[in-house]
């Protein structure tokens, strides 16, 4: 037999090739190091500018090579008994950070594909939210995921993915959801991060000088001067001990002279200590509920500032416990004066957590079933038509396809989950079956031509390619989206395979019955 490859088939070897390069060549494509996931926000090494994505390749001159490397070095340098300097080298420069404890960075190994894998193979924890006594519209839904994605991503959270879902095919019908799915988190981890609205109000008496948000807040300072943690070595009481915060916001202009107005009307009181203060204190209300109130100074009456100092405590068991409970505090306020609350209060319709070795253990079993159908289906095809040059070209499409599907979903950065690794497999299971379309019909035993055969079984192909991708199109949204993954692979499997394999393979046959 001699082969002449026809256009079809040089257009499916080049979708072939393009697809290997999408999936393997990667940003960090033969790079050595570690990639940086998260970055604590309130940390010196943050302001410096280091960020998630970034490529740690060095740490004080030793090479890092993967996340081994990197821990056995962090292990020996910490925890010390006084601060030690660490330099950091990364793919976006050189940072140097002075402390006794491990930097609060999160690493990992570098991708070595370009797919995405979505929280059923990487693990951790995913949530359907609703609004509380409330039903979203279409637009309100996508305003929340708005707002929870810049709440988020202050945090300097990678690996979140937030959606709008809905349970009906039909727009504007059903409920409509927000999904939060949080790679490597647990769900009570991912059940603090969404479930408060955080409101926030600053009240002079009953008057709203402010609320949280880019509207009144301009700037909120995470670092510098007037930015800080002090904890008083006494005890406080039953809690324990207490640590204070303290950090600087500018208002806007608008508000500024709202806070002028409101204090121009107070009087003026002395304190036991002897300064003068207003007479009344400046109230902060988080989620609807008194949080801590500032005293106003007297020099501030009735003028339009715009910057002020907020504070606040934190308390535990131990020294330790009280410090970061008061840091996670600022950072909470710091996160809601940036974002502004949420538009509606929020309640947890479904939360699961996904452990990633379960994952792992359905793609492995997924896989095997996989390639022992490909087998099967070599092995039926070979007693059917007792040639083996008719059996192999079928195994040899159906994986082409796998991986041109593969190259496709990391083009689209389509997360990878067992719903979409079962819609792979049934996209190849329809595929089989055009195939065994195509050689019944290239050896019928009739008075037309091979070409004309051939051209009758892409009738019948396209006829049921039509009929599964209508029936495709509702799982879209049904389960609230859960079997997106599933219909969007199906759909590029099937798809790709009438435009692309299905027409190579027809000329494959063609070519070996000739």
């Amino acid at each position: 037999m001699k082969l002449k490859f026809t256009w079809k088939i040089w257009l499916w070897l080049i979708f072939l090739i393009l697809a290997l390069i999408s999936i393997f060549i990667t940003p960090t494509f033969l790079q050595k190091g570690v990639l940086v996931k998260s970055v604590n926000q309130n940390s010196s090494i943050f302001e410096q500018g280091l960020r998630t994505e970034q490529v740690i390749t060095a740490i004080d001159g030793k090479t890092i090579n993967n996340v081994d490397d990197y821990f056995k070095i962090m292990q020996s340098k910490f925890p010390a008994t006084e601060n030690v300097k660490t330099i950091i080298t990364t793919s976006g420069g050189e940072y140097s950070i002075y402390s006794n404890k491990v930097p609060e960075i999160t690493v990992s190994n570098l991708p070595k594909t370009n797919l995405k894998t979505g929280l059923d193979l990487s693990g951790g924890a995913r949530a359907l939210v609703q609004a509380k006594d409330h039903k979203l519209t279409s637009s309100e839904v996508n305003d929340l995921v708005n707002v929870v994605s810049n709440r988020l991503n202050v945090y300097g959270f990678s690996d979140i993915s937030i959606k709008a879902v809905s349970d009906s095919p039909i727009p504007g019908r059903g409920n409509n959801y927000m999904s939060v799915e949080a790679a490597g988190k647990t769900p009570k981890e991912l059940e603090n991060l969404i479930s408060q609205q955080g409101k926030f109000e600053a009240k002079i008496g009953n008057e709203t000088v402010f609320i949280g948000g880019e509207k009144d807040i301009t700037n909120v300072a995470r670092s510098g001067q007037g930015v800080g943690i002090s904890c008083p070595s006494g005890q406080s009481g039953v809690n324990g001990y207490y640590c204070q915060f303290q950090f600087t916001i500018s208002m806007s202009q608008k508000a500024a002279e709202r806070q002028a107005a409101i204090t121009n009307n107070l009087s003026v009181v002395s304190s036991s200590s002897g300064k003068n203060y207003l007479s009344k204190p400046l109230d902060l209300y988080l989620d609807d509920k008194f949080y801590s109130n500032l005293s106003i100074s007297s020099d501030l009456k009735g003028q339009v500032t715009t910057q002020i100092s907020i504070e606040g405590s934190g308390t535990g068991l131990t020294l330790q416990d009280a410090s970061n409970a008061a840091q996670d505090e600022m950072k909470k306020l710091q996160t809601v004066l940036m974002t502004g609350s949420l538009p509606f209060q929020l309640e947890i319709v479904k939360i699961d957590t996904i452990s990633p070795t379960l994952g792992q253990t359905f793609t492995k079993y997924i896989l095997i079933a996989g390639v022992a159908s490909l087998l099967t289906v070599v092995v039926i095809i070979f007693i059917k038509y007792k040639k083996w040059k008719l059996a192999i070209p079928p195994l040899i499409i159906c994986t082409s396809e796998i991986i041109i599907t593969l190259g496709i979903a990391a083009i689209i950065k389509q997360d990878l989950d067992l719903p979409g690794i079962a819609g792979i497999l049934a996209a190849i299971g329809t595929g089989v079956d055009d195939q065994i379309v195509v050689l019944d019909e290239a050896r019928t035993k009739e008075a037309l031509s091979i070409k004309q055969r051939i051209k009758r079984a892409f009738t019948i192909i396209l006829g049921a390619y039509f009929t599964a991708a209508v029936s495709l199109l509702p799982l879209l949204w049904a389960g609230a989206g859960l079997l997106k993954g599933f219909a969007i692979m199906s759909l590029i499997g099937i798809t790709l395979g009438v435009l692309i394999t299905r027409p190579a393979f027809a000329d494959i046959v063609n070519m070996i019955e000739e």
